[in-house]
């Protein structure tokens, strides 16, 4: 069994998410880490204060029979470390972990401003690999960093879409794009489609690692 670390959040969970059972071909289990917004997730500085919550999750998961952990939030690279430390199964916490295994990537986050060289390092990565955010207050960026209630598909799908032809556009050396925000796959054919590179996301990661499990 899987194990999934939740973040507290209400938005909906279109299947190819994270947060939908339907997503995996193996058996999950949820524990939501009360308190771990997305907002705070993303944008906070308060590190310690969150990883004690997620350590006891991730415990809590084992207990029940994970025999693997991953989380819903890219961002949670930041701990990869420390939960991988401190927990006996195998910790994948986020798709940006597949980013020293491929030829000239490039990154696709729900937040350009927040995703810095230090998150890069810690995944694996180099410092300078190019960035792209969804566009400031974009419908699908609000839906997440607000925990809206309700979700456009059509316009996420856009927002989502729009950001990886600016990456390329800029960066057209960019090869392969990895998804950090983990409510991003659902997209992730129609991204293939509209830039002709290859896209990697945390279902991919998380199904090629539980193969070799």
């Amino acid at each position: 069994m899987l194990g999934v670390l939740m973040l507290d959040t209400r938005f909906p969970r279109p299947l190819g998410d994270v947060g939908h059972p339907g997503s995996f071909e193996m058996p999950v289990r949820y524990e939501r880490v009360r308190g771990a917004t997305a907002s705070r997730v993303v944008r906070s500085d308060t590190e310690a204060a969150l990883l004690a919550p997620f350590l006891e999750a991730g415990h809590r998961l084992i207990h029940q029979g994970a025999c693997a952990l991953t989380t819903s939030c890219g961002f949670l690279v930041r701990f990869q470390h420390a939960l991988q430390a401190a927990l006996p199964v195998p910790v994948w916490t986020s798709a940006l972990l597949k980013l020293p295994e491929l030829e000239s990537p490039g990154v696709l986050t729900v937040n350009a401003q927040a995703l810095g060289p230090d998150d890069l390092v810690a995944a694996g990565g180099t410092a300078f690999t190019p960035i792209e955010g969804l566009a400031p207050g974009c419908s699908l960026q609000r839906t997440l960093l607000q925990d809206l209630d309700h979700l456009d598909p059509v316009q996420a799908q856009a927002d989502v879409v729009a950001a990886a032809l600016r990456l390329v556009e800029r960066c057209p050396q960019v090869k392969t794009l990895v998804l950090e925000c983990t409510n991003m796959p659902p997209y992730a054919q129609a991204v293939a489609q509209a830039t002709g590179r290859s896209v990697h996301h945390l279902m991919t990661l998380v199904h090629e690692r539980w193969k070799l499990l």
